[in-house]
């Protein structure tokens, strides 16, 4: 079969089965399924079965199940609360007031969340309420939530980086270290985004709030000594070589439980909710893992991504022109999928030509991270805008409008890596050397 002719086949298959309802990791597979068919005459039992049975016993990916229950551990106990309510008195003089809680607060709870539902979830829940009560702007306080919730997908320990590490066999522990400096720019230029906002619009914004005393601050300072612990715990130990990501998730968890164990926040019915939320996202996560992988070596069968990356090698586009052709193929498709699905659906395709013209795996996959931030917030698929239309009861596409001056944000994020590689590369290529 001509291979435009099998592509289109592929892609209509692929769609077809998605827009029926199908789980992403079937449809994957059956996708897989049709490609061996069709281009190769290898036994696919054999290829299905040695490949699923290696996507799903690498030892990397013991970090994820962990790492999403200390989320849900989190998401169940009063550190949650404890983190807003130690925030706000640290944050309430800058201009633009309690809107940083909810920039600062993402960023803070996706150094123990990974998921960036997860973290949406968690600080929409406390800070939206309390910002509407105190009269601060609904679109801008929806808007900040929308952009600083994706933090979860980029601050370490992101689960899109354990699993585009899995999929790639690229360093967690790197990726993880490659985050650092992307998220700290994010935050900055949300948050700076924020104080020139509220300068330009102060007829929109409540009256100043009183400074807080020092009896104030430090009571805030304790209300997130827990969670700054926590972050020392898993974070630090991988940064300081003690441990290795599956092992911190180890250390995460531990951590979690004894908090909540300390604070009265974890019951007998929540532990077990939380258990079972780890499970069924764990296992949503492995059943996509499982059919991209047998999906990527069908397509290897095929010839498409070889003959794909041929034709756009001979269009003799720069990286720079490559990257922002995959920046808007991946705005598009992040259209229609969610996040993990376009990481472990393209990677097998994408980064042979990436590789080729020299773009660093480790950065391309903060740069494949940032672009599915923004995935999270455009619509109709954009999952953290279901997140914060559950919570505040808006309309999806209202919602989206108010995230748009942070999604033009992520591109400007995107283009200053793209330009300054090393705020990505810097800290892995230096820590992990020593």
């Amino acid at each position: 079969m001509d291979i435009t002719l099998l592509s289109a086949l592929l892609v209509v298959v692929l769609f077809g089965l998605l827009l029926s309802g199908l789980w992403v990791g079937f449809a994957l597979l059956a996708v897989g399924m049709v490609a061996m068919e069709l281009a190769s005459s290898a036994p696919m039992g054999a290829v299905f079965a040695r490949r699923i049975w290696g996507a799903m016993t690498g030892w990397d990916l013991t970090a994820l199940p962990m790492f999403i229950w200390m989320g849900e551990i989190l998401f169940r106990s009063r550190l949650s609360s404890d983190m807003f309510a130690g925030m706000a008195p640290l944050t309430r003089r800058l201009p633009g007031g309690l809107l940083h809680v909810n920039v600062f607060g993402c960023a803070l709870f996706a150094c123990v969340s990974g998921s960036s539902a997860a973290t949406t979830a968690t600080v929409g829940r406390m800070s939206l309420p309390e910002l509407r009560a105190r009269g601060y702007d609904p679109g801008m306080a929806i808007g900040t939530l929308a952009g600083a919730g994706t933090f979860g997908f980029l601050i370490p320990p992101s689960l899109i980086l354990i699993v585009y590490g899995a999929a790639t066999e690229q360093s967690i522990a790197r990726l993880f270290l490659a985050g650092v400096g992307p998220g700290l720019l994010l935050a900055v230029l949300f948050s700076g985004y924020v104080m020139i906002w509220s300068r330009l619009n102060r007829h929109r914004m409540p009256a100043p709030e009183p400074a807080p005393g020092w009896r104030e601050r430090l009571r805030a300072l304790g209300l997130l000594a827990p969670t700054i612990l926590l972050i020392v715990g898993v974070i630090g130990s991988i940064y300081a070589g003690l441990a290795s990501p599956t092992e911190a998730a180890v250390i995460g968890v531990a951590g979690a439980l004894t908090i909540a164990g300390l604070t009265g926040g974890l019951d007998r019915a929540s532990f077990l909710a939380s258990l079972k939320g780890a499970a069924l996202t764990s296992c949503m996560i492995a059943f996509i893992l499982a059919g991209a992988s047998f999906l990527t070596v069908a397509m290897g069968f095929t010839g498409i991504p070889r003959t794909l990356a041929a034709w756009i090698g001979e269009q003799g586009l720069s990286q720079f022109g490559l990257l922002a052709v995959l920046l808007l193929f991946f705005i598009v498709i992040g259209c229609f999928l969610d996040g993990i699905s376009i990481v472990v659906l393209t990677t097998s395709v994408i980064l042979p030509m990436v590789i080729a013209a020299g773009i660093d795996p480790i950065w391309f996959g903060i740069f494949l991270v940032l672009v599915v931030e923004m995935s999270q917030i455009t619509p109709p698929v954009g999952f953290n805008l279901f997140v914060i239309q559950s919570i505040s009861g808006r309309n999806i596409f209202e919602v989206a409008w108010y995230a748009l001056p942070f999604f033009l944000l992520l591109v400007l994020a995107t283009a200053i890596i793209a330009l300054f590689p090393e705020i990505a590369l810097w800290l892995p290529s230096t820590m992990m050397s020593n």
